[in-house]
């Protein structure tokens, strides 16, 4: 009898960009997680299952065992990773290509960012990111007050909380419609793949399976 697999997924475009991958592997998803209130979906496949979790969560699962397999911001992985000591237990097989946006700084259209920097001031940026910010103003060497926030970044410089803003940006059009505008791009992010190690060795022609389908859709892709 096969082991039983779980696969960690967020709600959203990560879920949604990940079914093709899925189907490649011979694996659909039977209830659409937005209609349904189950957070474990059932598969095609009667050893496979899907716990959907929060974004930031699916790094957790993997790495603690709650789930065997998941499909993670490499934003959310860089967060997780220096939150908790560089994610031991996690092993990272596969850039699926997938969800690709980026990570950037954004301020209101009148703030005068490149003076700002210039001058050596003390800047205060709202982010998710705290890890990713620190690290990047601190190798351009620019001093930082960070301020956590976990959503409605926009809203940060609008109200003077803070100079700047450090999150993702897929199109550009929410900074546009808040009279943002984005002075500097960190990263590019997609999402990737990944495993818990011990259940890679404990679950490995499975585990191996679901990753060498998702290698060859992504080589097609």
């Amino acid at each position: 009898m096969n082991p039983q697999i779980t696969l960690a997924l967020s709600k959203g475009r990560i879920f949604d960009e990940t079914l093709p991958l899925l189907k490649a592997a011979g694996i659909e998803v039977l209830e659409d997680p937005e209609k349904s209130r189950k957070l474990i979906l059932a598969t095609s496949q009667p050893g496979v299952r899907v716990v959907i979790v929060r974004a930031s969560d699916v790094p957790t699962y993997v790495q603690y065992g709650g789930a065997d397999l998941g499909v993670t911001g490499l934003d959310t992985l860089i967060e997780h990773s220096a939150d908790w000591g560089g994610g031991a237990g996690l092993y990272q097989p596969l850039d699926l290509r997938i969800a690709k946006c980026r990570v950037s700084v954004a301020v209101r259209a009148d703030f005068d960012y490149a003076n700002a920097v210039r001058q050596g001031s003390r800047l205060r940026v709202a982010t998710k990111y705290v890890n990713i910010a620190r690290e990047f103003f601190a190798a351009k060497g620019v001093h930082v007050d960070l301020i956590k926030l976990y959503g409605s970044m926009e809203l940060a410089p609008l109200t003077g909380l803070a100079d700047a803003i450090v999150d993702l940006v897929s199109t550009g059009n929410t900074l546009k419609a808040n009279h943002l505008v984005e002075v500097e791009r960190i990263m590019d992010i997609s999402s990737r793949l990944v495993v818990n190690q011990a259940a890679l060795k404990l679950k490995q022609e499975p585990i191996r399976r679901v990753i060498d389908a998702f290698a060859g859709a992504v080589g097609k892709g």
